[in-house]
């Protein structure tokens, strides 16, 4: 009997130990690298076009990481999966649009994606394998366009504003090729998907070419483009995020860094010009 009473009251005392503090258990330490300031680090996962927004985004990942947020570029090479997977949450936000651009895409598809902060504008440009000047445009000469709605205005008001095509009045920037009310040379257009574009160049005698695709096929908007948009140009390039986490301290920072000085610097140095940074 005498040991069973020794043995419960070291059982007590031991529990009393632990309850004051007498015994601790070391807690784990966090992963390396895995905290900054105390905080664990933050996973952002981005959806772009390869150039020149993952370039972009690559170039700032290491100041990022040094602020906590591990950013993971994914890259596409359409305009459509992007946002479809920011609307569902397998991207965190997406790089690689204007904002005409977003807004039909949100009313087609009923979304509701936002634009964060401007980073940079594309001038659209026109290219050929074929002539070297626009006066060299045969009658019934094949004009290729991309075949999304918004980009597809956006080429034909080009094309209007070098005296190619006129456009009826007030079509703007959502003409389409019925909108055409007067064409001279009896251009043809083909639409094409904008990703394509450049490899139809062969194909065809003219190609309205978005400036990120013209920079992937190689081509140097400001040396081969026949004419291009000029600076002043309204189609700036976005971050987009969701509602619920564009003011999110990671997506913040990312907006932060991408209007930076060194991605000025950087954008101006890399592409002479093809791309203007918009802030």
């Amino acid at each position: 009997m005498k040991k069973l009473v020794v043995s419960v009251l070291s059982t007590v005392l031991a529990f009393s130990l632990a309850a004051c503090g007498g015994k601790t258990e070391t807690a784990p330490a966090p992963a390396e690298g895995g905290a900054q300031g105390g905080k664990q680090e933050v996973t952002l996962k981005v959806g772009a076009s390869p150039v020149p927004h993952a370039a972009i985004l690559k170039f700032i990942q290491p100041k990022l990481k040094e602020q906590g947020v591990n950013l993971v570029v994914q890259e596409f090479t359409d305009y459509v999966q992007p946002n479809v997977q920011v609307n569902e949450k397998q991207l965190d936000a997406n790089f690689f649009q204007h904002k005409p651009y977003l807004e039909d895409f949100n009313k087609g598809q009923n979304m509701n994606l936002v634009p964060v902060v401007a980073v940079h504008i594309e001038p659209f440009g026109a290219y050929s394998k074929k002539i070297k000047s626009v006066d060299e445009l045969v009658d019934g000469a094949t004009i290729a366009l991309p075949n999304d709605p918004t980009n597809s205005g956006r080429a034909l008001a080009l094309l209007e504003k070098n005296g190619l095509i006129k456009l009826k009045e007030g079509a703007g920037i959502s003409g389409t090729v019925k909108d055409v009310v007067e064409n001279k040379k009896n251009l043809k257009f083909k639409e094409v998907e904008a990703a394509m574009l450049p490899r139809v160049l062969e194909e065809v005698d003219l190609a309205l070419i978005n400036t990120n695709y013209a920079l992937e096929a190689k081509l140097v908007p400001t040396k081969d483009a026949l004419f291009i948009e000029d600076k002043d140009t309204p189609y700036a390039n976005f971050l987009v995020a969701r509602p619920d986490n564009k003011d999110s301290e990671a997506i913040q920072k990312l907006a932060k860094e991408l209007n930076s000085p060194e991605v000025k610097k950087f954008i101006e140095d890399e592409y002479k010009g093809a791309i203007i940074p918009a802030f």
